[in-house]
């Protein structure tokens, strides 16, 4: 790739810290400093963006975030670090020349973004498939103007496929009626993993950053040359303990994206709202949905939209929606924008891909901030870039822009600190600056760990697409397997790469609840809440150790997560696909099969089954499972939660399964394997049994 425009960041001074101070010395810092030249309120992708480049460029930075560093917006992307091929779009057929600069904007730093992180980010090609032959020669000049914009910092050059060139590359498309395609590239990344980068490479580089710190209100003082007032800091209070505090700045910037109005009508109360919310929903499908490396754009859906459906992680992708929200810190995913995102892609599907709704493992919703600007005579007007504004009493405010543009967005912002305050500083000097693991980060580096440390291959890949080149310090802390291979990294979760060693690690990431280690230290909550659930006892313990956390508090910690993936990742729409009012749909060779295989555990026909009875079959085929993990195999299925699954409760969940409503139900795998592992047991002849005898 040819990243002409930056420039080589050998003028910057190295970080002040090997490695990010802890927590509690940074909120050491947020009180005992008389003032800051800056103060950043909003630890998302946007606010670490400004921390960083205020903090480069020589100025006393502190950052505060009431959640977790990217436990909004920011985690809930689609994932892609692009341009925007229908904005542009938009731009030509507009004549619109700020959605044409914001797209030439978003060009540049999506090249940048690759530079400075190329461990959490890669390129990625998009399949654009075309069903009318009018659509070929209108979509190639598209995506070729899409690469023009680019200029040298284009990925690589976009390409047309035949028919059957799009189907040896996207084999699960549908066929019918189907011209060809057109692959472009765009960049994808690891979004929470890439916000946290940017927050501890701010705090490496001697910004006070605090995540769990609450801004209650803020200062004002009056300006002894001018009599105005002006903000002068913050009132912060630390969540965690109920701590509170004043932190003091010459500068306040408001980077809170979705509560934007929030913290400006805490300046003031009669401050016109500028933020329009807009919630977009995501699903997450198993991996055989699409390719490994090829995503898929549908142009125009069903009702004007546009849907991705792209590789991550190993998993499927589908989103998003666009509908305005109310907005709340806990967006909820509604079944019905799941069941558009399902449709739209059964539509691009083979009709030999059954799209079923019981394999969304993961489902969430974030808020985009879209902003009017209230410097505009034209006040309903939307601003698809980002606005920044200085209210009369001296706060900026940033708001709106996109992911892949925060470093841009950060450096207006310091731009406008720095001028309206009278700050001393030079030029932004975060351009090629790397983030946090991605400076001696090579793609053979997970070879070292392999050979190095006896880690899994695949583990080995995972961290060093996660970490960089601090996945040495994660493997140091991996705990012995007890195998002969592999020698160290004990997971988390069979099916998933994650380790023990990382929940310890994240803590020195500023990991502070389970919700953080699930949701943005991993993400396996965004790839499978189940899995995500199964962890969580594990996880919480591990946490429980390093945090001192007594029994009360590892519970509530517990009870939270689950909150969590309940609400928030889609584990409530997932589990009302089987209900007490679920119908039984089944031919009658269907329900004799079932009810022979549920006798298998219910022997003595008492016509429902507990976890005596599931232990009692798991001991004849020398199946060993913690009882923890039987009690919540159970109550998945457990409708009426009587702590017993019924015959017709077990009918209801076949039932479901074959309508593709459930999948992956643990006890309807768990009673086909032993009932397998039962019926291929022979009978032991007596003269071979001590019979004799």
């Amino acid at each position: 790739m040819n990243l002409a425009y930056v420039k080589a960041a050998d003028y910057i001074s190295e970080p002040v810290n090997r490695e990010p101070p802890s927590r509690e010395a940074q909120l050491l810092t947020l009180q005992n400093t008389s003032e800051f030249d800056i103060l950043v309120i909003g630890g998302g992708a946007t606010g670490s963006g400004c921390a960083l480049d205020a903090v480069t460029r020589g100025l006393k930075t502190a950052l505060v975030e009431r959640d977790d560093f990217s436990s909004g917006t920011s985690s809930r992307s689609t994932k892609l670090i692009h341009g925007g091929v229908r904005y542009l779009q938009k731009a030509i057929m507009k004549l619109d020349i700020e959605q044409y600069r914001m797209v030439k904007e978003a060009l540049h730093e999506r090249a940048n973004l690759l530079e400075i992180a190329p461990h959490l980010s890669a390129p990625l090609p998009i399949m654009l498939p075309v069903y009318k032959w009018w659509q070929l020669p209108y979509y190639w000049v598209g995506i070729k103007l899409y690469d023009l914009v680019a200029g040298s910092n284009c990925l690589k050059s976009s390409y047309v496929l035949s028919k059957s060139r799009a189907l040896e590359h996207f084999p699960m498309l549908q066929k019918d009626k189907l011209v060809g395609a057109i692959v472009y590239y765009d960049g994808q990344h690891n979004d929470a993993r890439m916000n946290l980068a940017i927050a501890l490479t701010a705090a490496r580089y001697g910004a006070a950053t605090a995540n769990y710190m609450e801004v209650v209100s803020l200062l004002k003082k009056t300006d002894p040359q001018t009599g105005k007032v002006r903000v002068s800091g913050a009132r912060c209070k630390d969540v965690l303990t109920g701590q509170e505090f004043d932190v003091r700045a010459k500068c306040v910037i408001n980077a809170t994206g979705p509560f934007t109005d929030s913290v400006r009508k805490m300046d003031d109360k009669d401050a016109a709202a500028i933020c329009q919310p807009s919630a977009g929903v995501h699903i997450v499908m198993p991996g055989y949905y699409s390719p490994e490396s090829m995503g898929l754009l549908d142009p125009a859906t069903s009702d004007g939209r546009v849907i991705f459906f792209l590789p991550w992680q190993k998993m499927t992708i589908a989103g998003t929606t666009d509908t305005p929200t109310d907005v709340t810190p806990h967006p909820i995913p509604s079944e019905e924008d799941i069941n558009f995102i399902l449709n739209e892609v059964r539509n691009y599907l083979s009709c030999d891909v059954e799209v079923r709704r019981g394999d969304v493992l993961a489902a969430w919703s974030g808020i985009r901030p879209l902003v009017t600007d209230p410097k505009s005579a034209d006040t309903q007007s939307i601003s698809r870039n980002h606005v920044v504004d200085i209210s009369e009493s001296g706060l900026i405010t940033i708001a709106g822009g996109k992911w892949t543009t925060y470093r841009s967005m950060a450096e207006d912002t310091i731009n406008a600190a720095i001028k309206t305050h009278n700050l001393k500083a030079g030029p932004s000097r975060t351009v090629g600056l790397f983030l946090q693991g991605g400076k001696d980060w090579s793609p053979t580096l997970y070879i070292r760990l392999v050979q190095d440390y006896g880690l899994e291959s695949e583990v080995a890949q995972h961290l060093a697409a996660t970490y960089g080149d601090k996945a040495f310090e994660v493997a140091k802390m991996a705990s012995v397997t007890g195998k002969r291979w592999p020698i160290v990294g004990v997971r988390l979760v069979s099916e998933f790469p994650y380790i023990e060693a990382e929940v310890k690690y994240g803590i020195k990431e500023y990991a502070c609840t389970a919700v953080d280690m699930i949701s943005r230290r991993t993400r396996l909550a965004f790839l499978n809440v189940q899995a995500a659930e199964e962890a969580l006892p594990r996880i919480v313990e591990l946490m429980g150790r390093e945090l001192n956390w007594d029994d009360h508090k590892k519970q509530e910690q517990l009870e939270t997560a689950k909150k969590f993936l309940y609400y928030e990742m889609g584990y409530k729409s997932r589990s009302e696909q089987l209900t007490d009012r679920s119908e039984i749909s089944l031919l009658p060779s269907d329900i004799d099969r079932y009810k022979k295989r549920f006798h298998k555990f219910d022997a003595d026909k008492k016509g429902f089954i507990t976890i005596v009875d599931v232990q009692r079959v798991l001991e004849s085929i020398n199946v060993q499972m913690d009882e923890n993990t039987l009690h919540e195999i159970l109550n998945e299925v457990d409708l009426n939660k009587n702590g017993q699954v019924e015959l017709n409760e077990f009918l209801q969940l076949m039932s479901a399964i074959q309508k593709g409503r459930v999948s992956g139900s643990r006890l309807a795998i768990l009673m086909k394997t032993a009932e397998e592992n039962l019926d291929r047991r022979v009978p032991i002849p007596v003269d071979r049994s001590c019979g004799g005898f």
